[in-house]
């Protein structure tokens, strides 16, 4: 596991499920993190759940990644506690899936505004301060969605897809500032993710599985940059 202390780093998404694995990975790793979510109450507990982890700080805040002042907010937050930002983790994302005639558009611009255009926002007032700091990591959490389609999927497809295209630009854009920028593509994973509970099934992803390659690239030498990984289960059940 690298040494990350003094790092500082922001989690969307981060009080449960896959955003909560990476939080308590950076946390272990000797970072300072922030876990944000929608729900304040939420982030606040899971901050300091994960501070038990790591000798590093943590801080929990409310934040709409679809809300570009509340994104603001939560970058300038982190930056006067903390005292700066050196990794991003781009994880908050919804899922909503129906025929496109049976989807109306609340549904729509919830999932586009959350897994594309939150993204954006939240880039974009980090990115700032990563040149600050000489460069950083930023890292989105997308979905084998950004690749292959599904039936009901428009909406949520639309998103990943679009994600991958962001990042993989995003990357070109910043690379020389120091700063690398990755995506990470998961297929089924066991979690919260469109209102379900975890089931247990143990073919699925955990979450941690997700949070290890998140703890490997931050490994990597400067001099390399995977800029795009998928991770599946291995075993699927047969269809």
């Amino acid at each position: 596991m690298p040494d990350l202390s003094g790092k500082i780093a922001i989690v969307t998404g981060g009080s449960k499920g896959i955003g909560r694995a990476i939080a308590a990975a950076l946390a272990a790793a000797g970072a300072d993190v922030v876990v944000t979510s929608r729900n304040e109450d939420e982030a606040r507990t899971a901050a300091k759940e994960i501070a038990e982890l790591g000798q590093g700080r943590t801080l929990g805040l409310g934040a709409d990644v679809r809300d570009y002042e509340a994104v603001k907010t939560m970058v300038g937050e982190t930056v006067k506690a903390l005292g700066g930002l050196d990794i991003l983790i781009a994880n908050a994302g919804v899922g909503a899936f129906a025929p496109i005639d049976e989807m109306d558009a609340e549904t729509w611009n919830r999932v586009i505004d959350t897994n594309l255009t939150g993204v954006f926002y939240s880039c974009r007032e980090a990115i700032p301060e990563l040149k600050k700091r000489g460069g950083g990591w930023i890292i989105t959490i997308g979905s084998v969605a950004g690749r292959y389609t599904m039936p009901g999927g428009t909406a949520y497809n639309a998103s990943k897809w679009g994600l991958r295209g962001f990042t993989e630009a995003l990357m070109l854009d910043v690379r020389h500032h120091g700063i690398r920028v990755s995506t990470i593509m998961p297929g089924t994973v066991d979690t919260y993710f469109n209102d379900n509970l975890p089931s247990g099934e143990s073919w699925k992803l955990a979450p941690a599985d997700v949070a290890r390659v998140v703890i490997q690239l931050l490994e990597h030498d400067p001099r390399s940059l995977p800029s795009k990984i998928e991770i599946r289960p291995s075993q699927p059940p047969r269809r």
